[in-house]
């Protein structure tokens, strides 16, 4: 099913066929999934845990080349080319798809530091570049007007929802096209996790946004589109507003409704 994106138009951003991976102790943790993710808009992945949606999102930047995979076919189509193909270059394209994990993990640098570091590692020297990418970087993660004033400081000295901030503005700092993030604010209170979602309320203006939830509720308050992963397989995907509301397979509905998970 084609639809269109928030803004109107059908732009696709990843365009999965049948993919499957099996790790080395024969665990099959996805099975011929098969769907399209659109551009510029908020991608949620939700289900039971174990059910694949990690390991997905770590498919779509080559972070399972670390893990023990045994086998994996299938396409992952990312600007017209299969990113699964052997000669992609890795680190380029991590670079335009980011990754922002469930807990906070800052450096042991300076919250100026941290939000710099990718583009230190890629090169650039230019001190008024720097500081031009860590102020937007942190002005779109919404954390400059209350860090602007102690940018030297330890990252360590943040709050949790703060240091989640910063570990997204390390990410925007380098220009991602994507970003990814699995369960973001598993680890924040209400408050810092209230702030994330009306942070990517916004971000998805500008880029492509693939995030697996750590509940129902949440997906159900940010999806554009919605993908339910059961025991590594997609049993459904569409606009959020019909997944949560009108689903057509009785199995997203038993787990919406809190029949099981």
């Amino acid at each position: 099913m084609r639809v269109p994106n928030v803004n109107g138009d059908i732009m696709k951003e990843f365009i999965i066929k049948n993919l499957s991976l099996r790790y080395s102790d024969d665990n099959e943790s996805l099975r011929n999934i098969s769907l399209e993710i659109e551009s510029k808009a908020i991608t949620v992945l939700f289900g039971p845990a174990g059910g694949g949606k990690s390991t997905f999102l770590r498919v779509l930047n080559r972070l399972n080349d670390l893990a023990d995979v045994k086998e994996m076919k299938g396409e992952v189509i990312f600007q017209g080319q299969n990113i699964l193909d052997p000669k992609t270059d890795v680190i380029e394209l991590r670079r335009k798809i980011g990754m922002v994990f469930s807990r906070p993990v800052p450096l042991p640098l300076s919250i100026y530091d941290n939000v710099a570091y990718g583009l230190v590692m890629a090169g650039e020297k230019n001190k008024q570049k720097l500081d031009h990418a860590v102020e937007q970087a942190l002005r779109q993660s919404f954390l400059w007007d209350e860090v602007n004033d102690r940018l030297k400081d330890s990252a360590y000295s943040l709050s949790g929802g703060q240091q989640q901030r910063v570990c997204l503005a390390r990410v925007l700092a380098l220009e991602p096209e994507v970003v990814m993030l699995d369960e973001p604010t598993s680890a924040l209170d209400p408050i810092a996790t209230s702030n994330i979602e009306e942070m990517l309320g916004e971000l998805k203006q500008q880029y492509t946004i693939i995030i697996a939830p750590h509940n129902v509720q949440q997906a159900v308050r940010v999806a554009d589109y919605a993908a339910f992963f059961l025991m590594g397989e997609l049993i459904e995907f569409g606009p959020g507003k019909e997944i949560f509301h009108t689903p057509r397979d009785k199995r997203t509905s038993d787990y919406i409704t809190g029949r099981y998970g």
